[in-house]
């Protein structure tokens, strides 16, 4: 597939827990602990700093209709997003129209990928994501761990989308991450919001498992 219609030039626009609600503020420490949100980069995105804007929706608000991440000159996107932490699943949330993402190709500790290298390199993992249906929560989207220990940055390449070719804009409404921080060996880097976050945060999340799981609601 050939990218040169993309003319724009995108840019930085308790671990025994079985409690559902422990998820929140671990999901959260992650995200605002982690991510740098300043420096995400989402590419093809219809308004400046929309990939941004999801990720940083908190846990209560990944519902939400607005703000969403809306593809401009086609039906791809492609999102970076720095964070150091072993990620154990993608966390998404779309709207149930054809205009949720299909195939997402997910790169690890690669910041310098535009829509040609994305397409030809091979991801460090693909997943297929399940079609959503009204009254759907947060897709659960389960990570080879393996691949994704001592990771710095995560890109996602949202290749496609359920509309099988009729409709060329994506639409994703939240992107976050369930996994465990990592342990700084070394002075922590530049994205880094904070040198040492909580111990007591520093937990996996507990959720439910298995490609396409819905996590509880509220």
């Amino acid at each position: 597939m050939s990218h040169h219609h993309h003319d724009h030039s995108g840019g930085c626009h308790g671990e025994d827990h079985d409690h559902s609600n422990d998820i929140t503020p671990a999901i959260q420490s992650l995200l605002y602990s982690q991510i740098d949100f300043g420096k995400i980069v989402t590419l093809n995105e219809t308004t400046p700093k929309a990939g941004a804007a999801i990720v940083q929706k908190t846990w209560a608000e990944r519902l939400n209709d607005e703000p969403e991440l809306e593809s401009d000159a086609d039906e791809q996107l492609l999102m970076t997003i720095p964070g150091q932490a072993n990620i154990h699943s993608l966390l998404l949330y779309t709207a149930p129209t054809i205009s949720a993402p299909k195939t997402v190709k997910l790169f690890k500790n690669r910041d310098d990928l535009d829509f040609s290298t994305a397409s030809e390199l091979h991801p460090t993992q693909t997943i297929e994501v399940p079609q959503p249906v009204p009254g759907a929560d947060v897709f659960e989207l389960p990570l080879n761990r393996a691949h994704w220990n001592a990771t710095t940055s995560v890109t996602l390449f949202f290749e496609d989308n359920w509309s099988d070719g009729e409709e060329d804009v994506t639409k994703v409404g939240y992107v976050g991450f369930k996994g465990q921080f990592m342990k700084l060996t070394r002075e922590p880097v530049n994205f880094l919001y904070e040198a040492a976050a909580n111990p007591q945060d520093h937990v996996s999340i507990p959720g439910v498992g298995g490609i396409g799981s819905v996590l509880p609601g509220q």
